[in-house]
């Protein structure tokens, strides 16, 4: 009898989970091997020519990056700075170059070093990428954790606030973005003539999305604005979850609101943060909506990020062989961050 209920459970749950890991194959694992496979091969989308095993030409293609050093030559009378050779007469004195571009450079005095790959878009991608995860993470879950304290205390109308504050997470990303752009735009957006009558100059506000020291920073503005709705609902379940009695034995020993917040309020909240800070990486690392939206990866390739480069050679180039190398070296990246911050949060967990 028991024998034959085990084997009854086994059949239920099979039978429960086959959809689930019918879907999981068909739209998830089979898709990923068919790009791995991809990967070894020049597909095209639509070309006359077969399709051929390459082998690993596209992950040497990707991957080829080489550092190297240039000196300054004479500078000419009155010329102000180091004088350093183009990248053309670089290359040139060094034949093992060829095939290789720039990607970024940095002077030292007399001495610029130069960042070069196959594909330094890649690596520029790469870096925007990064640089953007790190600018939203602070943004987005520093506002999510104070909305979730503002929304949790026992104020009048907190229900409205909450709906208010998680409405913009229920927006299209794409509604979102064109909102934004029309609110970011130089001439007649609305940041900018709020600038302008405050500063009562015609000519303030900066070009938000057309200036490459700008246009990264203010899509992170509104992907945090965008997504803070969710998180903020994460970290109000987190605080519910914390005893009442904790705060008032902190009040009974004298603790103030930020004593409170630090040594009741954030150790209450390790596991919260553990879970939305790893969502909230991956959730950047996948930036393709905006840039595609808002700035088309420019200016100068300054919002260019790894998902919209492989989207636009993969589709726009056709260039799918090539297309699916950049996503599966960017995948392997993605789950190595992963590991690395779930490693540093048992670690921290553990002292």
């Amino acid at each position: 009898m028991t024998a034959r209920l085990g084997r009854d459970s086994i059949w239920a749950a099979g039978s429960f989970a086959a959809p689930a890991i019918l879907l999981f194959f068909a739209f998830i694992l089979l898709p990923l091997l068919l790009a791995a496979g991809a990967t070894f091969t020049n597909h095209r989308l639509v070309s006359p020519e077969p399709t051929r095993f390459i082998g690993l030409d596209n992950y040497a293609r990707l991957l080829s990056v080489t550092m190297l050093t240039v000196q300054a030559g004479q500078r000419q009378a009155g010329e102000e700075g180091a004088r350093f050779p183009t990248w053309r007469q670089s290359r040139q004195a060094r034949p093992g170059l060829a095939g290789y571009r720039p990607a970024f450079h940095v002077d030292l005095g007399a001495t610029r070093y130069v960042l070069a790959a196959r594909d330094p878009l890649f690596v520029r991608s790469l870096v925007n990428t990064f640089l953007f995860a790190l600018l939203v993470l602070p943004l987005q879950c520093g506002a999510a954790l104070g909305l979730a304290i503002l929304v949790n205390q026992r104020l009048r109308g907190r229900m409205f606030f909450r709906t208010v504050y998680f409405a913009p997470v229920v927006t299209s990303m794409v509604v979102a973005s064109i909102v934004w752009s029309f609110l970011l735009n130089t001439d007649r957006g609305l940041v900018n003539e709020l600038l302008r009558a405050l500063m009562d100059d015609p000519g303030a506000g900066p070009d938000w999305l057309g200036d490459p020291r700008l246009a990264l920073a203010s899509i992170a503005l509104m992907s945090a604005w965008q997504g803070a709705g969710f998180q903020m609902l994460v970290f109000l379940a987190g605080l519910q979850s914390i005893p009442p009695e904790q705060y008032e034995a902190a009040t009974l020993m004298g603790a103030n609101a930020w004593q409170r917040f630090v040594h009741v309020t954030l150790p209450g909240l390790r596991n919260t943060i553990v879970f939305v800070l790893v969502s909230t990486t991956l959730l950047a690392f996948g930036l393709f909506t905006q840039v595609d939206v808002m700035t088309l990866g420019g200016p100068l390739d300054a919002t260019s990020t790894v998902v919209y480069h492989a989207v636009r050679k993969g589709f726009h180039e056709q260039d799918i062989g090539y297309g699916s190398t950049i996503a599966l070296v960017f995948f392997m990246i993605v789950l190595g961050v992963s590991a690395l911050q779930r490693m540093l949060a048992v670690k921290g967990a553990a002292r």
